[in-house]
């Protein structure tokens, strides 16, 4: 089993990330599947699916960020 409040806590940090940025990703959350699953590989944080302006938004928070 992994150890989940780190990997719910990342996802929690974030989404707070992102909102400051002023970008939602609605389905960003803890990857049932590989969290649940017995393999040793860590469980995956699913981002989800976004429109384009949300897209174009991130893009720009990163980008601005390696500036």
């Amino acid at each position: 089993m992994h150890d989940r409040p780190d990997v719910q806590d990342c996802a929690e940090e974030l989404r707070a990330v992102l909102a400051a940025h002023g970008i939602t990703l609605p389905s960003l959350g803890i990857d049932l599947p590989t969290f649940a699953a017995s393999y040793p590989t860590p469980p995956l944080i699913a981002l989800g699916n976004c429109n384009l302006p949300t897209a174009r938004a991130l893009v720009a928070a990163l980008r601005k960020g390696v500036a």
